[in-house]
């Protein structure tokens, strides 16, 4: 995609997107012109490798300058909510999820963008995973293009299995994950039969386990919002999920999050995990102790045919921005097929921010060292549904989460309850008799606002 083109279209739109828009940028984030943005982002690798490419490959053909603020991903959530509601316009771009994307859309904060995609058809929308863009858009519209996605799935060490007699379906159900954990688990020395999070936190535990409250036909809520932390599908689940890691899980399970599962399956600690797709480049890295052991499963299943979650990082821009134009050239790139190349020949296929565009799962360079996942990874994107995760209607879209402002706070508190079970403080019918309590404050919200309606 040829920037310096782009850039011209962007001027022909600045009218249409800016409009009578007169917030000013503030201080601290940077200076400049038009020929300068501000970005705030989370301080993820792949948020590293943009960084450290920005100047050589987008700056210098561009004119454009950027302005990084990094911090680590529950600092920059705070700062991007206080930033974006004050719409003071001092960031132009920022990175959100698809959790808040929708929310920031419906707030006015973060800008459509449209117009910019129907005028640039080299940055090539309909490359983007179907389900991606489902995810960042709202009302028919799309409010961010993603940087990289993922789902869920299992990986697990194939040769463990293969010696115990255990043979891994693709597509199986928990019922069968629990008795090959069972299997193998103490078989080999210091190494347990399966990791799964239990760290506290909404995009900790609750990640893995709210899709296996999904598949066992379990919801947060109702569609007229009846709160279910308690009911018997959502209580079996927990139940299945606590007796799993607490069996045949990791010694303190209930501090283990996603990098001590990761760092547990890459060292030969554990046969087993459910986890994001993300997760394989780094076990099939080339210093990875255990490279070319691991098979991937889709998501484990009970009641529904999927189960994999869909989560990606994403860059929006903000209403009060005065700088669209070279903002939209920033997440052009950023998102594109160009910058994908770049990281790949530059820095190496493994580490391209993949999960976004069906191109990179034809590209034969990146299949050389993703060939062992790529497949299962796109095939777990693809079949993601955030509109329908269970069994039945629900008031808001999400799988590992509830897109509603309130549910950081309230599936952290929630979480931090399993955790407690996890760790063998209380059961799980205690720890959700008070979730329950803690989702019917939110429910009783919801239903009084309709109400009014």
């Amino acid at each position: 995609m040829s920037h310096k083109r782009s850039r011209t279209i962007g001027a022909t739109l600045s009218v249409l997107l800016v409009g009578g828009c007169t917030a000013g940028w503030g201080g601290g984030a940077g200076e400049g012109g038009q020929d300068s943005i501000n970005v705030l982002m989370v301080n993820n690798p792949q948020m590293v490798d943009l960084q450290n490419l920005t100047e050589e490959y987008f700056t210098k053909e561009t004119g454009i300058k950027v302005n990084y603020t990094v911090l680590p991903e529950n600092d920059v959530r705070g700062k991007i909510s206080q930033e974006f509601s004050s719409q003071a316009g001092q960031y132009d771009v920022a990175s959100l999820s698809n959790f808040e994307v929708p929310i920031y859309a419906k707030a006015g904060w973060i800008a459509p963008l449209d117009e910019y995609i129907d005028a640039d058809p080299d940055f090539d929308q309909d490359d983007i995973l179907e389900s991606m863009a489902t995810s960042l858009s709202s009302d028919g519209s799309i409010y961010a293009e993603p940087f990289y996605g993922e789902s869920s799935f299992l990986m697990y060490r194939k040769d463990v299995l293969s010696k115990h007699g255990v043979t891994m379906p693709a597509n199986p159900t928990w019922d069968e994950v629990a008795e090959a954990a069972a299997a193998v688990d103490d078989k080999e020395p210091g190494m347990d039969g399966i990791c799964l999070r239990g760290l506290p936190g909404w995009g900790q535990v609750f990640a893995p386990l709210t899709t296996v409250v999904n598949t066992y036909g379990g919801t947060w809520f109702e569609e007229d919002w009846t709160a279910k932390v308690n009911s018997p599908e959502f209580t079996a689940a927990v139940q299945f999920y606590v007796d799993l890691v607490r069996k045949h899980g990791q010694t303190g399970a209930a501090q283990s999050g996603f990098a001590e599962c990761l760092n547990s399956l890459v060292q030969g600690q554990t046969a087993m995990w459910y986890d994001a797709t993300s997760a394989a480049g780094s076990i099939e890295a080339e210093d990875s102790p255990n490279k070319g052991k691991f098979g991937y499963a889709a998501a484990p299943v009970k009641e529904t045919k999927s189960s994999g979650w869909l989560y990606t990082w994403a860059w929006s821009m903000q209403s009060a921005s005065t700088r669209k134009d070279a903002a939209w050239e920033f997440i052009s790139w950023a998102s594109s097929k160009e910058f994908e190349e770049t990281v790949g020949t530059e820095i190496g296929w493994a580490n391209v921010p993949s999960g976004k565009r069906r191109s990179t799962y034809e590209n034969k360079d990146y299949l050389e060292v993703a060939g062992a996942f790529a497949e299962p990874t796109l095939k777990a994107i693809e079949s993601a549904d955030p509109e329908n995760p269970g069994l039945q209607p629900r008031p808001a879209p999400g799988i590992q989460f509830v897109d509603i402002p309130e549910f950081p706070i309230l599936g952290t508190q929630v979480s931090q309850e399993i955790s407690s079970a996890i760790a063998g403080k209380q059961t799980v019918p205690e720890a959700l008799a008070n979730g329950q309590v803690l989702a019917e404050d939110v429910s009783t919200k919801y239903q009084r606002r309709e109400e009014e309606q």
